[in-house]
């Protein structure tokens, strides 16, 4: 079983917000399986089925950004999980609109949401898919910026960053992800 955990924030005012970019892969994923957010457990909507013949789960934490890995936590503990099993999709200043970068490992590098799935794991270790949304011009404040939606000009990125994590997503399924890192991390 594999599980995939989407950053982002509970709510309609943070939907379409460059900080939920975690959630919309996680949503179009979802739709192109036909899996359904039914469940509300583990301070998370969990969606969950087969893709490609492996059994995956879809969490999208609702505790906001800055407490998600009490939702991970709180789903390890719960299914008895493996770390090496999970991939977390979150949004990344230092990767262009429409580019995603995969990691195992690394520091939060400034984002909360990661910065609090290290606190409660315990591990830098686990795997990632970054998706890109450029940092803002300077004098723009961070969280003005991450809170704020695309630009019209940056919506064709945003759907194509979008339907490449899900193939990225697709393809971790059933290879490794050293694997799917070399497939997907294009310069």
């Amino acid at each position: 079983m594999k599980w995939i955990v989407g950053l982002g924030n509970p709510g309609p005012n943070y939907e379409k917000t460059r900080h939920n970019v975690g959630f919309m892969a996680l949503d179009a994923l979802a739709e192109r399986h036909g899996l359904k957010f039914n469940q509300n457990k583990c301070k998370s909507v969990i969606a969950e089925g087969m893709i490609g013949g492996t059994k995956t789960v879809l969490i999208k934490p609702m505790t906001f950004m800055n407490l998600s890995g009490e939702a991970v936590r709180a789903y390890m503990d719960y299914y008895k999980v493996s770390l090496e099993d999970m991939i977390v999709v979150y949004d990344d200043l230092d990767t262009v609109v429409g580019k995603i970068r995969l990691r195992y490992q690394g520091s939060a590098g400034g984002h909360n949401g990661i910065k609090s799935i290290i606190q409660h794991t315990g591990t830098q270790s686990f795997n990632r898919v970054r998706m890109g949304i450029s940092r803002p011009e300077p004098g723009y404040a961070i969280v003005d910026y991450v809170l704020g939606t695309f630009p019209k000009k940056e919506r064709e990125q945003l759907q194509h960053m979008v339907e490449e994590t899900c193939d990225a997503l697709e393809f971790s399924l059933d290879h490794t992800f050293e694997q799917t890192m070399a497939k997907f991390n294009k310069s």
